[in-house]
C-alpha cells in the first residue's frame, strides 16, 4: 500500500475484497495458533516482553496488514494467555464460542454506535429484544428494562444510582447499601462514586458456604433503623468472584421488603443458571429484586465485554436519562424514538448484543445452559478430588464452578511458611506457562483458586495441575530448608 493512499485503508464498497482478504489472513493466523498453542502462557515475563514492545516504531507504519500480522505475532500472539487452552484455571474469563466471534466482527465492522436509534437502527431493536429475553429468564415482569454495560462493575454502579435516586432520604450520609463480605469490591467503589461517605457500605458475615447470613442481615437492617440512617439497597450475591456461592435469594428478597429496601442482585458470574438445564432453581427468589447484573462474558461464553444491568421497573431508569439537542432531544421521547442513551451511562456504545444475539440463534439457550452445567459439574468432580487429597485444604463446596484451596505439606505447621509455598507455588506455575491458577485469601491467610469456565477441561487436567501446583511448593518448601541450614 502507498504511503500516499490512506484512504485504500478505509471500510467501505470500494474495498470489500481488500477487507475480505485482511480479515481472512487474520482469522487464519489466530486459527494457527489457537492449533498450536501447548500451554495457556509462555510464561515471558514483562522485562522480556517490554523491549520488543518499545523496539516498535510507531510513526514508522509497515503500510502492509501481512507484514503488521507478522509483527504482532512477535508482540502479542505468541505470548497471549490463551483463555481457550484447558489449563487455564484461573480468572472469571471463558472460552468464547464461535458464532459470538461472527458477531463480534460483524458488529466491528459495521460499528454501530448503540446510544441513538438513527446511529443503529435494527441494532437498537436486537439489544431491547434480548434485555427482554433476559429479564423474562429472570421474572422481573411485563414492566422490565434494561441496557447491555461494559461489565458487572457499570452495571452494579447504575443499578447503584438507581436505588439511591429511589430512596426516600435526600441526605447521601444517611444511606446504607448491605452486602455479604464475600461480595464484589465494585460495590464499594460504586457507593463511593455515588458520593456515598466510606462507612456507607455494610460487610454482612458470611457463613460457612461464603453465603450471606441472613440473620446478620436483619441484625444490620434493624441496627441501621435504630441509628436514624436509611437503608439505600441490600446487595445480594449470586456467584460470588471467589468462591461461587450464590447468597439466600429468598430471605433476603423478604427482609428487603419488610424494610422496603431496593433489592439488587449482583449475578455477574452465575447468571449462566438462568439458562441452565439442571440448577436453575439455584436462582429461586432473583425475580423478587429490584435490579440484577450479568455478565454474558462470564458464563454464556460470549467475548470480552457482553453485560447487561435489568430492573424489575423500567421507569427507575429514568435517572440515568439526560437530553442533549443534537442527540436525544426531548422531542424524541414523545415521537417514541427509541434511543438506549436514555438508559445508559454511556453515550457511545458498542453493538456486544449482537455476539449473544449470533450465540442464542445458532446455539440456543439450551446449548449455553449445557455448556455452564458441564463446567459446574467438572468443579463437583474437582472437589471430591481435592476433599480425597491429603495435600489439600478445599474451602467449600462449590454451587458454581470455583474452587478454592490451599497446599498443606505434612510436616510444617506454621501458616506463614505454608502461605509463602502456596504463593510460590502459584508464581512458579506460571511462570512455567503450564498453567494458570488464581489465588485468593480466607481467613487471612493464602489460597489458591480454580475458576473452571472452560468445558474441555477435564479431571485429569485438574489432578495433573494439583501435582504440578505440589510440586512446585514442595520445591520451595525444600530449598528453603537448605536455606535454613
Amino acid at each position: 500500500m502507498s504511503l500516499l493512499a490512506p484512504r485504500s485503508h478505509l471500510l467501505n464498497g470500494l474495498n470489500a475484497e481488500a477487507y475480505r482478504r485482511c480479515i481472512a489472513e487474520g482469522a487464519d493466523r489466530v486459527a494457527t495458533r489457537l492449533a498450536s498453542v501447548q500451554g495457556p502462557f509462555t510464561g515471558i515475563t514483562p522485562e522480556r516482553l517490554a523491549p520488543t514492545i518499545d523496539a516498535v516504531d510507531l510513526d514508522r507504519p509497515l503500510h502492509d496488514p501481512s507484514a503488521a500480522l507478522d509483527e504482532l505475532e512477535e508482540t502479542y500472539l505468541r505470548d497471549a494467555v490463551y483463555f481457550h487452552h484447558p489449563r487455564y484455571l484461573a480468572h472469571l474469563n471463558c472460552p468464547v464460542v464461535i458464532p459470538a466471534v461472527l458477531g463480534e466482527a460483524v458488529l466491528s465492522a459495521v460499528n454501530s454506535s448503540l446510544d441513538t436509534w438513527d446511529q443503529s437502527a435494527g441494532a437498537t431493536l436486537i439489544e431491547r429484544r434480548l434485555i427482554d429475553w433476559t429479564a423474562q429468564r429472570i421474572g422481573l415482569g411485563p414492566a422490565a428494562d434494561g441496557v447491555f454495560t461494559s461489565g458487572g462493575t457499570q452495571s452494579n454502579l447504575e443499578a447503584l444510582l438507581l436505588a439511591r435516586e429511589e430512596c426516600k432520604t435526600e441526605d447521601p450520609l444517611k444511606l446504607r447499601v448491605f452486602a455479604s463480605e464475600c461480595s464484589h469490591f465494585s460495590v464499594q467503589k460504586s457507593a463511593k462514586l455515588l458520593g456515598l461517605p466510606a462507612d456507607a457500605v455494610v460487610a454482612v458475615p458470611c457463613d460457612r458456604n461464603k453465603r450471606m447470613r441472613t440473620v446478620a442481615l436483619a441484625h444490620e437492617l434493624e441496627k441501621c433503623a435504630r441509628d436514624g440512617f436509611t437503608p439505600m439497597a441490600i446487595v445480594a450475591t449470586a456467584g460470588t468472584t471467589d468462591f461461587g456461592s450464590i447468597d439466600p435469594l429468598p430471605e433476603i428478597g423478604e427482609l428487603a421488603a419488610q424494610h422496603d429496601t431496593w433489592l439488587h442482585v449482583d449475578a455477574a458470574y452465575g447468571c449462566g443458571l438462568l439458562v441452565s438445564l439442571k440448577n436453575r432453581h439455584l436462582l429461586d427468589g432473583i425475580e423478587r429484586a429490584d435490579s440484577v447484573t450479568v455478565d454474558y462474558h462470564k458464563s454464556f461464553f460470549q467475548p470480552v465485554s457482553s453485560s447487561a444491568v435489568l430492573v424489575r421497573d423500567g421507569e427507575t431508569l429514568r435517572h440515568a436519562t439526560y437530553h442533549a439537542e443534537y442527540l436525544n432531544p426531548r422531542r424524541t421521547v414523545a415521537e417514541r424514538i427509541p434511543n438506549q442513551v436514555d438508559k445508559s451511562l454511556q453515550t457511545t456504545r458498542r453493538f456486544d448484543a449482537l455476539k449473544l444475539w449470533m450465540t442464542l440463534r445458532v446455539l440456543g439457550a439450551d446449548g449455553i445452559g449445557e455448556l455452564f452445567d458441564e463446567v459446574c459439574e467438572l468443579a463437583a468432580d474437582g472437589w471430591r478430588l481435592l476433599a480425597l487429597d491429603p495435600r489439600y485444604d478445599v474451602v467449600v463446596e462449590p454451587q458454581l464452578s470455583t474452587l478454592v484451596f490451599r497446599y498443606i505439606p505434612q510436616n510444617i505447621t506454621d501458616p506463614a511458611e505454608i502461605d509463602r509455598a502456596n504463593l510460590h507455588a502459584r508464581k512458579a506455575l506460571f511462570a512455567s506457562g503450564d498453567a494458570i491458577v488464581a489465588g485468593t485469601k480466607a481467613g487471612g491467610r493464602h489460597y489458591l483458586k480454580f475458576t473452571l469456565l472452560n468445558p474441555e477441561t477435564t479431571t485429569a487436567d485438574i489432578a495433573a495441575v494439583l501435582d504440578l501446583i505440589a510440586g512446585h511448593a514442595e520445591q520451595y518448601l525444600g530449598d528453603s530448608l537448605v536455606r535454613a541450614s
